[in-house]
């Protein structure tokens, strides 16, 4: 077995408790250029980027004028109205940290955008842990897609087969998957055990982790 070497970190719902506020954001900015879509709805798409989001709700292009109106409305409402109340879920910089003792490269892969990602670090207090960062400006198309995965390992210097992510959703794990690497999920992020199929190990959440990082595949094959 390879060992491992890097481990590509989601942020939402895997160290931040932000789901619902993504979710939230995106409800405000589609009413507010007329389209009413359930919470529920777009709750399920959290974790994929913007450009798959607006496709499957709306059938909107990002990249179109309305898409891009959209985008920048829920941008500026999610950075005003709830970036402020987040915070990061119990031990998660700990996590981090053990991970950083046991000499792997931390480098987040996210599907949200660059100043998204750096605000979200500050809150969990992750960016002196950080080898590398990777957004969805960094990849032509976001999660499920494996393009974020693509563009993390490559900048954390190291194969698919050294690697580990961490994440909450689906589509972390489809992503990671296409990428050719495995996946360790987390269930803070609102999904459950049938939703993480394919996770080579699932937690409740970062506390969860942290409590049994000893046994974790993160110690296992470091």
């Amino acid at each position: 077995m390879t060992k491992l070497r890097a481990v590509l970190l989601d942020i939402d719902g895997t160290l931040i408790d932000s789901n619902d506020a993504h979710a939230q954001a995106w409800i405000d900015a589609l009413a507010r250029f007329g389209h009413e879509v359930p919470f529920e709805r777009v709750r399920a798409l959290i974790g994929k980027g913007g450009d798959k989001l607006l496709v499957e709700t709306i059938g909107v292009d990002k990249d179109s004028p309305q898409g891009k109106q959209i985008d920048e409305h829920r941008a500026r409402r999610f950075k005003e109205a709830y970036l402020p109340h987040l915070r990061a879920f119990p031990k998660a910089r700990e996590v981090l940290e053990s991970m950083r003792e046991g000499g792997l490269r931390l480098v987040v892969a996210t599907s949200a955008k660059r100043e998204e990602m750096n605000a979200l670090l500050e809150i969990c207090r992750a960016t002196d842990l950080l080898y590398e960062r990777t957004s969805s400006d960094d990849a032509e198309r976001s999660k499920p897609d494996p393009d974020i995965i693509e563009a993390a390992l490559e900048k954390a210097g190291v194969g698919a087969d050294a690697a580990l992510m961490l994440g909450d959703t689906p589509y972390d794990i489809e992503a990671a998957k296409k990428g050719g690497v495995r996946t360790v999920a987390v269930r803070s992020g609102g999904w459950q055990d049938p939703d993480l199929h394919g996770a080579v190990a699932i937690y409740d959440d970062a506390a969860d982790l942290w409590a049994r990082y000893a046994q974790s595949p993160f110690v296992k094959e470091g």
